[in-house]
């Protein structure tokens, strides 16, 4: 099975699901947002599949620090995926895609159902 892993490489979340996939030997393929990005393709796909809501970390330092008007324009998918676009940061992290699931944030049980 192909695993992607979207993130950064000094985020908690990231490290602990890098660790975690790496300990029960899933081999992945790491996306740095930092360095390479990220395209609305992916953030459309990931959007359909959770709800952007769930994309968009609105808890992280990358929301609280953004501007008032800038949060209050964020109101439905297409302005969440063109904050996304211009603010990778604000991604909730990590992203974890196979064939089967998209998977965001670190959460142990869901990796266990998945790769057991």
């Amino acid at each position: 099975m192909s695993v992607k892993v979207f993130g950064i490489p000094n985020c908690g979340s990231v490290k602990k699901a890098r660790t975690w996939l790496e300990e029960n030997k899933v081999e992945v393929n790491f996306h740095d947002f930092k360095k390479l990005g990220i395209d609305e393709e992916h953030l459309t796909k990931w959007c359909n599949a959770l709800g952007w809501e769930k994309v968009v970390n609105k808890k992280g330092l990358t929301w609280r620090g953004l501007d008032e008007k800038v949060k209050e324009a964020v109101k439905d998918q297409h302005t969440a995926v063109q904050l996304m676009l211009n603010h990778t940061s604000v991604i909730k992290r990590p992203v974890i895609e196979t064939s089967k699931a998209i998977i965001i944030g670190y959460d142990e049980a869901e990796l266990n159902k998945l790769f057991s």
